[in-house]
Order: C-alpha cells, then structure tokens, then sequence
C-alpha cells in the first residue's frame, strides 16, 4: 500500500466507516498500554464506535519462552477479551495444521473467507466451520511481518449478513500496519520479563526493568533462607552419562521448584546442583510465617521425590537425594561483578549460616536441619542435634531437626 493510499484511507474520502479515528485512539491512548488485552478490547471499541462491522478481533504474536511458543488475544462483542498461550506443541497439533495462521505464516499473504457461502469441509479448516456457528459470516486475516521477518497475525471477523465490504479491506490492512509496532512494543515487553524473570528470577527481573542495574546496587532483605544441594552428585556425573545427568538436576530442581513457588518462595540461584532460595518477609505476615511457608515447601519437595524416587528404583535408576538448611535473616541484595558483566547476588552473614547448616546435614545424616532462630518461629517441636564448629564462623552453629 503507498503512501498515497493510506493519505486517502486516513482523509476519510473512501467510503464506508473512517479509519482515522481507529488510528487515532491507537497512536495516542493505545500506545500508553503494555497489555495486550486492553489494547485490542480499546482497538476494537474504536472500530465499533467508527462503523467498522466488527464481531470479533484478534491478534496473535511468536515468542521466546521456555514453555510458549506464541501468545493470542481475542475480543468478541458482548463477551469481552480473552488471552491464549499456545505451547510449543503447537506446531504438530491438528488445531494448527492447515489453519489460517499456519497459511498466513507461510505464505505472508492475506486470507479472505465467507464463511456462510465459501467453505468447503475437504479443504478448509475446522476452525472456521467453529467460527461460523458462533455466528461468523466473513473471516478476514492479515500477516504481520516484524522487523526479523516473523509473521504475527492480525484476525477481523464480522457477523453481518452480507459480510464485509470491498472497502473493508484496505482500510484493515493499514490498520495493520499501524497495530504492528504497537504490538512489538508489547510482545518485547512481554519477552523480556519472562526471559529475566525465567534466567535470573522474578525479583532480579524486576529490578533489572526498573533500571536498577548499577554496580553496587543493593538493597536488605529480611527472609527465610533455603540452601540446598544434591547427594552424591560427583558420584552422579562421574558415572550417568550427560544427558541422565541433566534429566536428574531437572527433575530435583523442578520439584523443589514447584514446592518452593506454591509458598512465595523465590529461587535467586542455581550453583552447579545447589539452590539458593529466599522467602522474604515482606510477601508474607512476617518472619514467623515466612519460616513456616520454607519448612512446608521442603516438606513438600522431600515428600514429592519420594514418590518419585519409588518410581526411579523400580525401573534401576539412582534416587535423588538431597539436603535442606533453613535460617532466617538479614541479607544484602546486590548487584556485582565487572562494569560489563553483572551479576545479582545475596550475601552477609546469613547466607554463610544457612549454607554451613546444609552441609551439617550430611554429617549428621539429617536431611533437613534449621538454625535455632528459624526454629524459635516454629509451633511445632524441634530437636537439638548439636553445636558444630563450621570453617568460617567463629562461634558454633546450633543445628535443630523439626519433628
């Protein structure tokens, strides 16, 4: 479309309903959101209020997560918006193949269906034969190519008995060109928490995005304190080959995961087959029960690979094995490293006492030991397992296992 086009689509001397007004609000009240789904409720209540015979609206955008492969938002009139997160299964899927996103994707050709006169149930796609019972007469679908040459796409569908008109068209494309950097606004936004909150944690994510990001940035913590680690991992990695190896660190890690997320914990490192993990006080009602959500999560975690670990015997594989300290305290928050390569980290005192603790529990055969302050914030009963003399501390650490 050239540049003169749009002057005329946008001039309002084409006819049917005006364009102009639907790229105003975007450019102005649109481009102020970083949520997908007002964008495309407020787009679609300006197209409504243009004359635009709008039924339903939807856009969808590739991205990188661990776990989705794309994520989808739909308005439909009378119901509202809803978002959609599509795995990386999507691909194989039958909901994909054959679809007007797989073809939009591959082609980057706009698609146009009538759905009440056009279909034909041996070459189109179920998804439009759903679409049309819900009460969908024209299907039109746009591709949107991004700066990287991915194609997102962009979805209009009206319920009008005649369908759309051949002034429709024209005008939903150079929306589409207006929608596609508002919506890579988005989709990076969207990108880069989940890729910070995916490789350095929720808390760290955050503070990155706030511009927190100095060297030397840092802040205390008041929070339960978890260190853990594998047994006999040396053993492990001398003997399974790499790819049992990494299935083992995951399925521990996953586990522990889970467990601590369901209690506001927050894992802030992984060291080789240790996690470092904070419950702080300030998401919680304080360090009372910060503590409690820390022993319920490893109870949690010991409980769930145990199952697991009945599982791994009966078809020959090791068990995975691991030990628990838990402490409560003061931390320093901070950012470190070279000017160029920085690092979050935690440190102080009560990182030291909760990482000594875990080591106490291999000499002691105990797989879960807690320090006598973490202790003092428990209701239930706590036995002394003893004062232990730790390389670096000066004073003996008083180790207590909970009943």
């Amino acid at each position: 479309m050239s540049v003169r086009q749009q002057a005329e689509l946008l001039s309002g001397s084409v006819e049917g309903w005006p364009l102009a007004p639907v790229v105003h609000w975007l450019m102005t009240e649109g481009i102020k959101t970083n949520d997908a789904g007002i964008l495309i409720e407020g787009l679609s209540e300006a197209l409504l209020a243009a004359g635009a015979p709008v039924w339903r609206v939807r856009f969808s955008f590739w991205t990188i997560h661990p776990l989705l492969a794309a994520m989808a938002h739909q308005w439909v009139r009378g119901k509202g918006t809803e978002t959609f997160q599509v795995g990386h299964g999507i691909f194989e899927s039958a909901a994909y193949i054959g679809s007007p996103a797989e073809q939009l994707r591959e082609t980057g050709k706009p698609l146009r269906y009538r759905l009440m006169d056009g279909l034909d149930p041996d070459r189109d796609h179920s998804v439009l034969f759903e679409i049309r019972e819900q009460g969908g007469t024209d299907y039109y679908a746009i591709p949107m190519e991004t700066f990287s040459g991915q194609i997102d796409s962009f979805f209009v569908t009206t319920d009008h008995p005649d369908g759309f008109v051949e002034s429709d068209f024209p005008k939903f494309d150079a929306l589409a060109r207006y929608l596609l950097p508002v919506i890579e606004t988005i989709s990076h936004h969207r990108l880069s928490v989940a890729l910070l909150d995916t490789y350095v944690g929720e808390r760290t994510g955050r503070r990155v995005l706030e511009g927190k990001i100095r060297r030397g940035d840092g802040e205390e913590i008041d929070a339960a304190l978890w260190f853990s680690d594998l047994r006999n991992f040396t053993h492990m990695t001398e003997t399974l080959d790499p790819p049992e190896m990494l299935a083992v660190l995951n399925t521990y890690f996953e586990f522990v995961y889970n467990a601590v997320r369901t209690y506001d914990g927050e894992v802030l490192r992984f060291i080789g087959d240790a996690m470092l993990i904070v419950f702080p006080t300030d998401r919680t009602g304080g360090a009372r029960e910060a503590c409690r959500n820390a022993l319920s999560a490893a109870e949690d975690a010991f409980s769930g690979l145990a199952t697991m670990n009945h599982l791994r015997r009966r078809h020959g594989q090791p068990e995975i094995l691991f030990g628990v300290g838990l402490h409560v305290g003061t931390v320093i928050y901070g950012n470190v490293g070279a000017p160029s390569r920085l690092d979050f980290t935690v440190m102080g005192p009560a990182v030291n006492r909760t990482a000594r603790l875990e080591s106490l529990t291999k000499q002691t055969q105990t797989p879960l030991l807690v320090s006598d302050r973490f202790a003092a914030h428990l209701d239930r009963p706590c036995r002394h397992v003893g004062a232990f003399d730790v390389k670096g501390i000066a004073h003996p650490i008083d180790a207590y296992a909970v009943d």
